[in-house]
């Protein structure tokens, strides 16, 4: 059995583990049980009653955090000539395309976001087995496969994520940094909380969102009381 550090033993005597709280209530038990010396990412974790093996049931889509995500993010768009001015005067940190692509290749996969052209996707879908499991792969579904790019990673820069179900039926998202303020956490996760719940499949039966918890890096998860959002 793995010992319990002080920290750690310090943060679950804040709050109790068998009860849930308001999301007003659980944003600031996370505030008060971060201890890492970094600024700790804030996390909703959500497990939905769904079966991701079935297309009727996948969850996935994006949300725009109405005050941004506090990381940097890098954008590369991959399109041709009479796109790129438009991609680098909205912030896209790399722009190119055969360039880039022969770098994905040879292994380079330093971005965060990639944005392309539907004209483009037959090259990029090359790319699947590399940009795949990381994450990366554009997708139309994401606003990440457009034509207007220059709109795209302005939305990605100004705190666009995505987010999909994994296999055990759960929703991980970073929406936040715990430096900052209890109502700024409190909009951004009440953001991607109702936008998971609008993204209700019909197919779905019983009990659509299961549990939601809050937490930081390292820190104790803080169960959230589904009808404080809900309601």
């Amino acid at each position: 059995m793995s010992r319990i550090s002080k920290q750690k033993k310090a943060a679950l005597a804040k709050f109790d583990k068998s009860k849930s709280y308001s999301l007003n209530e659980a944003v600031d038990i996370v505030k008060q049980i971060t201890y890492t010396k970094f600024d700790a990412s804030v996390d909703v974790n959500i497990r939905l009653g769904v079966d991701p093996r079935k297309a009727n049931q996948m969850v996935r889509g994006s949300v725009t955090l109405p005050h941004g995500t506090g990381k940097v993010v890098r954008v590369l768009v991959l399109c041709n000539p009479d796109k790129e001015q438009e991609a680098k005067e909205a912030g896209a940190d790399f722009v190119g395309l055969d360039d880039y692509i022969q770098k994905i290749k040879d292994g380079w996969t330093d971005v965060d976001v990639i944005i392309t052209t539907p004209n483009i996707m037959p090259k990029v879908g090359a790319l699947g087995r590399i940009l795949g499991p990381r994450g990366l792969m554009p997708n139309p579904k994401t606003g990440t496969v457009t034509m207007e790019v220059g709109k795209a990673v302005q939305e990605v820069k100004a705190g666009k994520i995505d987010f999909k179900v994994d296999k055990y039926g759960i929703i991980n998202a970073a929406v936040a940094k715990a430096s900052f303020t209890s109502e700024q956490i409190f909009d951004n996760a009440k953001e991607l909380i109702q936008t998971v719940i609008k993204l209700k499949p019909a197919a779905a039966k019983g009990t659509y969102m299961k549990s939601v918890f809050i937490s930081s890096t390292m820190s104790p998860g803080v169960q959230i009381d589904i009808k404080s959002i809900t309601n």
